[in-house]
Parts: C-alpha cells; structure tokens; sequence
C-alpha cells in the first residue's frame, strides 16, 4: 500500500514540475506582454521535435542538441512570435491577441505536421537511461529526478530574476506603464521581448523533459503541454509561487485518482483520467475566480450605424444559398458534393459563432462539443431518422449550453474562453472517448432525416436539404440581429457597464446566447451525423473549434455570408488539404493584424466606397469607413 502511494507520488511530483516548469514561462509572458500564448503547447511540442531529429536521426550529442534547441531554436522563435506578430497587438481587444496566438498554434502543428508527420513511431530515451534510484523501496528513474530538479532551479531562479533584478523589476512594470517604464531609462520592447525569449525557453524545456514519458505525437505532445494553462490560471497569471502549487496539485491528483477510484468508475465515467483532470481542475479554477467589473469598452466609437439586413434581402439570400446548393447538387462529383454538404453544416456552427462571439463578443473554443452533444442525441431517439430527434438534439445541446454559461457568468474574456477550452477537452476526454455512451466500436449511427413522400437518402437530396437548413438557419440570426434582443447583443459586446446601467440584464442576455448559439450546433450536429451516418469522437476534436473560429475570424466574424464561407472553407481543406491545413489557417489569421474586420469587412466598405465615388455622391474624404468594431453585416 505504502509502496503504491509513494509510486504514484512521484509520478504525481514529476508530471506536476512538467507542468510547472511550462505555466511559468506562461505567467512570464502574460505579464510582460498582456497576452496569454494559445501556442505555448505548440511552441514546447515543436522543441520536443527538433531535439528527437537532433539526437536521434542525426545522433547529435545529447548536451549539444539540448543547447541548440534550448538556447538557439526557443530564443529565436520567442524573438520571431515577439518581433512579428505581438508587437503590432500592444494595446489591442484580448479577443485579438487571442485569435492571433491561437493562428500561430495550428500553424506550428501543421509544421510539425508537415516534416514530421506520417505513420513512424517516435520516441525519446530517458536522460541517464536506465539509471534508477532507490527511495525507501521505490526506484526512481533518473530522467523524473532530473525533472524535479529543473523545476526548482527554475522557480529559484524566476523569483530571483523578478524580485531582486532591474531587469525583473522592468518585466513586472512593462504592461502596466510602458511610457513610465521608457522614462525611467528601460526599453519597452526590449523588455517584452525578453519575456518571450524566457517564455518559450520554458515552452521548450518543458517540452524536452515530458517528451520521452508521453507519446511522440504532435497534438497529444500539443495537449499535454496545454495543461500547463490550468496551474497558470490557478496563479492569477501573476503568482509563481500558487502557479507552481497549481502544477503539483494536478500532477498528484491525476496520479492518486488513477491509482485510487474504482476501476469500474474509471472505466465507465472517467476513463481518461490523466487528461481529464487538468481540465476539470482549469473550470473549477475559473469558477471560483473573483467576479470580474464590468468595464466600459475602449473602443473607439462608429462612424455610421452599420447597414442592417431587411427581412427580404434575408429571404433572398438565403433562396440564394438553396439555388446554389441544388445546382452543386447537380453538377458536382461525389467528391465535391461530400465536401460542399460538410461545409454547409459547419456554416451552421460558423452562424452559431456570429451569434456569440460576432454579435455578443463571447469567444467561446468549444462548439464542437455542443456539435457532438446534438449528433449523439440525434442517434439515440428513434435511430436518428425522425424529426422529433431532430428537435431534441437543438434542445438538449441549448440546456447544455445554458448549464455550461450559468457558472462561467462571473467571467468573461480570455477566462471565458478558457472555460469553454476546459468544458469541450473534457466532454471529449469524458464524454466522446467512452465506451459507456458510445458503443464498443467507439461510434453511434444515425440515420438522415425522412419526410412523408420526400426522401434524403441521395447526396443530390441531402445537399439541398442541408442549402435549405442553412438558409433557415441565417435567417434566424439576421432576424436576431435585426431584433431587440440583437440590440443588446451589440451593446453587451460594446459596454457590458454602459448595458447594466441602462437597466438591462448583462446576465440573462449571455444564458440566452449562449443557449441560442449551442441549441444551432445542436441542429448541425444532427444534420452531420445523419450525413456522414457512424460518428464518433475522432468528428468533434478541439481542433475543429478552434478551425472554424479561425477561419470566421478570416473571413468575418459579425457576417453571416463569413459563417458560409468559412464553413465552406472548412470543409474544402478538410478534403483536399488536410495536411496543409493549420499552415494554410494560421497564416490566414495572421493577416488579422492588417484586416482586422475580416475580409468581408474590407472589401464591402472598399466597393461600397468606389461605387459612390462613381456617382458623384462622395469624395475619398467624406466616404465613412465601417470600424473594426462594428463592420457592415452581410
């Protein structure tokens, strides 16, 4: 018994300085630049790789691969990411930073993806393998002594660098007063810089030490790191002392619920243990997070109301939609028509995110989860086929929706979207991966839907079902939009103070949102299980999320035209570029810092702008261009 304790004990210890050692180059970040890194995973799964192509397929030297890749390859990326890509986000909304820094995740995995992708399996020996030591009957491998000591050696050595250094004491200062930070003599930049550079030198270290215990892979590599975000939150983004507290608690609950809850427990409700804890541990975090003030927003005011949508220019848009999809359905290969119809289902999910984050200013990562809540409820009622599944896939996913929303309402921001992070990863570790809700083959059936003399079981038919469904579908969000609830939407995403003080409830307008948005992920996790037909969890990945967020954020996130696209694009890649596909959507999102309102939102107020030129209304001056804030709705 005691033998067992202390075994998972030092497993507990050891996967806790993992994460400790990766949510301090986090806290270091964010504090020095404001913006929480999304790619931190990335950058330390990235390094992890780099150091297995060095000592193992060039049979470079242990400790000179160890400094190439900690002290060459981490600086220079901490450089990069600083110089490129966050310098031009100083002062900018969380929501950009974080969109910007979720671009650069899926663009290292598809690096990775890229040069070290295909089906060989990797791995990374121990440091000093097969070297152990005995602690009062358990042997310890040297490589987790080696991880415990770094992990002190960094928490030492930050404190000192923080606390008793200039250089800390300007790291601490630069977000806060930058311009009071040059007077003193100090460079703004350099100090951020610096923060980067030491930011993903611990992405890295902690890359190369977990390496050889877990799998090889890029997005478990990815993932794992990621768990480093609940011991960086548990800290404030401030604290390294509660930061590396938070990693040890995690690392020891993960190992003592493996070792001690009832197998059959295990088995049936949480049967990926050691990567649902961390998640749980994040939510419960942010749940217990002081109540965040509402703020006036610091954005800058409209130039014009923005064009609203009428109810037939909706109708006419969305027959356009279905015009389209019969033609495809028509002309198209097998091929393409799969594609299209995918695609049109993720417009759906790209309309939920208008709803929410477009018009509420709510990022939320996880829709997929409330796509596969609406699937597997679709499956479970009647074998899929019946409209009252239907119904009841929109329904449970929207409760779901609410019940996730009632406790995140005291946060908001980055923490929402961490929360809704946490919420999907564990749904999927939980939920998805269990044999208990899914069957032994790891999927549900679903069958399509069926009407009194109308049959779907054709591609051709079931592309131009799922034409109307969008179609319907946008019409609901412009109607919202054009509505008073759409109103406060707006307002809640301008000025959630400004809605409080005119007497509106900030509270009950985000659990309305939020419902309306996951009850349409709902219908489109219905639609997709009856498309494809078996689903399972390898359908509703964090990935996918964050993939057509990205591409919303690309094309335009406040248009329901953007939500189409994007949902097309999706699917297109998805299809014909899979492998290519993070490269192709992170760089895409990149470009945000030069087209913040999207594509959409540049080309509409650029042909809006010549065509009036060329009748003579206006001059190039007296042209009002639409803001970031508010672009014109498609």
């Amino acid at each position: 018994m005691i033998h067992t304790f202390l075994q998972y004990t030092v497993l507990g210890v050891v996967y806790g300085a993992v994460y400790a050692v990766a949510a301090s180059g986090l806290v270091v970040t964010y504090s020095t630049s404001g913006v929480f890194n999304f790619a931190h995973g990335a950058v330390g799964m990235v390094a992890a790789f780099t150091y297995w192509e060095l000592t193992q397929d060039h049979h470079v030297p242990v400790l000179l691969a160890l400094v190439l890749v900690l002290l060459v390859l981490a600086p220079v990326m901490g450089i990069v990411i600083e110089r490129v890509l966050m310098r031009r986000l100083f002062g900018a909304s969380t929501e950009r930073s974080l969109m910007v820094t979720l671009g650069l995740l899926v663009i290292l995995l598809g690096i990775a993806s890229k040069i070290w992708g295909g089906q060989t399996e990797r791995s990374l020996p121990f440091f000093f393998d097969p070297h152990t030591i005995d602690v009062f009957g358990v042997y310890i491998a040297v490589h987790y002594l080696v991880i415990m000591a770094v992990a002190v050696a960094v928490a030492v050595g930050l404190r000192f660098l923080l606390r008793a250094t200039r250089v800390g004491v300007a790291m601490r200062a630069v977000v806060d007063d930058p311009d009071l930070l040059a007077m003193s003599g100090a460079s703004p930049i350099r100090i951020a810089r610096l923060g980067w550079v030491i930011g993903t030198m611990l992405a890295a270290l902690a890359g190369v030490l977990i390496a050889p215990i877990v799998n090889l892979d890029q997005t478990i590599l990815t993932l794992f790191v990621l768990n480093s975000f609940a011991a960086a939150v548990f800290g404030r983004l401030r604290s390294l002392p509660l930061t590396f507290l938070g990693a040890l608690l995690i690392g020891l609950g993960q190992q003592y619920l493996t070792s001690y809850l009832p197998q059959g427990f295990q088995t049936n409700w949480l049967p990926n243990t050691v990567l649902a804890i961390p998640m749980l541990f994040l939510f419960v975090v942010l749940l217990l997070l002081p109540q965040e003030r509402l703020k006036v927003s610091g954005r800058v005011g409209i130039s014009r109301i923005p064009r609203l949508v009428t109810p037939l220019q909706s109708l006419s848009g969305a027959a356009a939609v279905v015009a389209l999809s019969a033609v495809g359905a028509a002309v198209l290969s097998t091929t393409w028509r799969a594609a299209l119809s995918q695609g049109l289902i993720f417009g759906i999910v790209g309309l939920s995110l208008v709803l929410l984050t477009g018009y509420a200013g709510q990022v939320s990562l996880g829709q997929f989860a409330f796509v596969g809540i609406g699937a597997f409820t679709m499956g479970k009622i009647a074998g899929g086929g019946s409209w009252l599944g239907l119904l009841a896939a929109i329904g449970v996913a929207a409760a779901v929706g609410v019940l996730v929303a009632l406790p995140t309402l005291r946060v908001r921001g980055l923490y929402l979207a961490l929360a809704t992070l946490a919420f999907a990863q564990f749904v999927y570790y939980v939920f998805f991966s269990n044999v208990y809700f899914f069957n032994q083959s790891g999927s549900v059936f679903i069958k399509r839907l069926s009407l009194p003399g109308i049959s779907f079981n054709s591609d051709r038919s079931e592309m131009i079902f799922l034409g109307v469904a969008f179609g319907l579908a946008s019409m609901l969000v412009l109607a919202i939009r054009r509505g008073t609830f759409g109103r406060r939407l707006v307002a809640l995403s301008d000025s959630p103070a400004a809605c409080a003080t005119v007497g509106l409830n900030v509270k009950l307008t985000r659990l309305a949102v939020f419902g309306i948005s996951a009850g349409l992920c709902g219908l489109a996790g219905a639609l997709y299980g009856g498309l494809q037909g078996p689903v399972s969890s390898n359908d509703f990945p964090l990935l996918a999320s964050l993939f057509v967020l990205l591409l919303l954020v690309i094309w335009g996130v406040r248009t329901v035209t953007g939500a189409l696209l994007a949902g097309l694009s999706y699917a297109i890649l998805l299809a014909h570029a899979g492998g290519i596909i993070g490269l192709l959507v992170g760089a895409g999102v990149i470009l945000i810092g030069w087209l913040p309102n999207g594509v959409l939102g540049w080309i509409g107020p650029e042909l809006d702008q010549r065509v009036r030129m060329t009748l003579g209304e206006a001059s190039p001056e007296m042209v009002p261009r639409v803001t970031e804030d508010h672009p014109r709705v498609a």
